[in-house]
């Protein structure tokens, strides 16, 4: 490195654990914020790159999907940002120091000179016990724990392992890789004594929400993953007294909507308040707004109705994004809430009010039942001689602006934020709701009914509607949708519950 090298970057190699995006680690998760790059295997969830936003994102192969880049390459990947100065995430699935060549990588990093950091992750033989409700270690029946590769380096003259030992331990094996291999590693271990009848569970995608749990004997291990195809890789095993106990301790599968697939439609910066809910219950979750959302056309009025703030009596808010783009706007502008002067702050929902309390603003006026019209009924007995200030999208309904002119009040309404439908659906998607693969839409406001009836047509017919409010219900009939849940009351928590009280 000569003076006008830049300095080299840092390099973290973190544990993703073994799927779900909520189980990566607090160190993990700071670190992924700090990347300038990130390099993950096809094992690790493509949620928790939510973390590292602001980074480049590049995978490094996905089984059946794209080519797996070789180690070689993906070190000389690493070194290459790590010269030019860039912070280096590698993430990869589970825990990097197991069964991961995190040493190779390691290596050659401390060989060009570039600083390292190691992040544990869950590792998928822990996790996978703990989700299908199997204790590796049990002082009555397992006082030991061994992990196995049923997948050796290519190239071995011999293996590694010493299956006679692996036969006798008096504990609980956890084989990993062992799909393709299953016919070689399960007739080894019986020849060394091990007995065929040995109580056996595989479990695959461990924590997602479509995991998968086969309890069988050792003998018909190999007959549950050859070919492959029966039980795809990622695929755990797990041998030993232990896995009897998955019945009385198995969590996962008993969560409401396990096994139930559900498409959330809100906008991407909204959906995952949905989507966490809709998971913590069990559900496979796909994202496909119907809706995106962004700044106003012109942001004239709006700043206009910023330096006024103090004249209104009210001020309405009608949605967490108007929270959200108005108090933005109005911060950027060198103000804080004493803007607001002797005005009332009203709000939609329990959701828009969560959001004003983020800026540091409490609520004025809520309604019981999260309704425009309730919102109107609840201003319109002092509003005759106000002023009311209205934050709103660019397209809804005037429910709450004629109300309040009707009862007498000086209406003034400003678009805070634009509403534009999303014009084509994702492709996969679209072919699991034509195979009808989604059990459930979730459906929010009326325009993301009248948009998902341009993207789906028919094919919305394959799949249940869950409705946010009875008016989106009311535009969903009129669409001639079919709506098979109601959230009571109005809220995301509420969509929730009534899905699961049809399911």
């Amino acid at each position: 490195m000569n003076d006008s090298d830049p300095p080299a970057g840092r390099v973290y190699l973190i544990g993703a654990g073994p799927g779900d995006p909520g189980l990566l680690t607090l160190r993990g998760a700071e670190l992924l914020g700090r990347s300038d790059v990130v390099l993950y295997d096809g094992l690790c969830n493509p949620e928790i790159l939510q973390h590292a936003r602001r980074a480049e994102h590049i995978c490094v192969g996905k089984h059946g999907q794209s080519r797996i880049w070789n180690q070689d390459e993906i070190v000389a990947e690493i070194l290459n940002h790590a010269r030019a100065g860039r912070s280096v995430a590698r993430l990869k699935g589970g825990d990097p120091a197991v069964f991961a060549r995190t040493a190779e990588e390691v290596q050659a990093l401390h060989q060009a000179g570039v600083s390292v950091e190691v992040v544990p992750g869950i590792t998928a033989a822990l996790a996978a016990g703990s989700y299908a409700g199997i204790p590796v270690t049990h002082r009555k029946y397992a006082s030991a724990v061994a992990l196995v590769t049923g997948h050796e380096e290519p190239g071995k003259t011999e293996s590694a392992l010493d299956w006679d030992a692996l036969a006798r331990f008096p504990g609980t094996l956890v084989i990993y890789m062992g799909v393709t291999t299953a016919a070689v590693w399960t007739k080894a271990l019986m020849d060394a004594g091990k007995s065929p009848d040995t109580p056996a569970a595989l479990i695959r995608r461990c924590s997602h929400p479509d995991q998968q749990t086969v309890r069988c004997r050792l003998a018909d291990v190999a007959e549950q993953l050859v070919p492959a195809s029966k039980m795809r890789p990622p695929v755990i095993v797990i041998l030993g007294k232990v896995t009897e106990l998955a019945s009385t301790m198995n969590w996962v599968e008993r969560r409401p909507l396990f096994g139930t697939t559900v498409l959330v439609t809100r906008p991407a910066d909204q959906a995952e308040s949905l989507a966490r809910l809709l998971r913590d219950q069990g559900a496979t979750v796909y994202l496909q707004p119907a809706i995106q959302t962004g700044p106003p056309h012109d942001w004239g009025p709006v700043d206009a109705a910023i330096q006024s703030l103090a004249t209104y009596d009210s001020v309405v808010f009608c949605s967490q994004n108007g929270v959200r783009y108005f108090l933005q706007r109005m911060i950027s502008s060198g103000l804080d809430g004493r803007a607001f002067g002797h005005a009332k702050i009203a709000v939609v929902g329990s959701q828009t009010a969560k959001s004003l309390a983020d800026f540091h603003l409490q609520a004025d006026i809520i309604p019981t039942d999260f309704r425009a019209e309730s919102l109107a009924g609840d201003l319109a007995p002092n509003a005759s001689g106000s002023k009311v200030l209205i934050i709103r999208a660019s397209r809804g309904r005037d429910v709450l602006k004629d109300a309040l002119e009707n009862a007498g009040a000086d209406v003034d309404q400003v678009i805070a934020y634009s509403h534009q439908d999303v014009a084509v659906a994702d492709k996969q998607i679209v072919q699991l709701a034509s195979a009808g693969k989604i059990d459930w839409i979730t459906v929010a406001s009326s325009a993301t009914a009248e948009n998902l009836q341009k993207m789906f047509g028919s094919t919305l017919g394959k799949s249940m509607i869950a409705s946010l409010s009875p008016v989106t219900s009311q535009t969903l009939a009129d669409l001639g949708i079919k709506v098979s849940a109601e959230a009571s009351p109005y809220t995301m928590q509420g969509l929730v519950e009534a899905i699961i009280a049809k399911s």
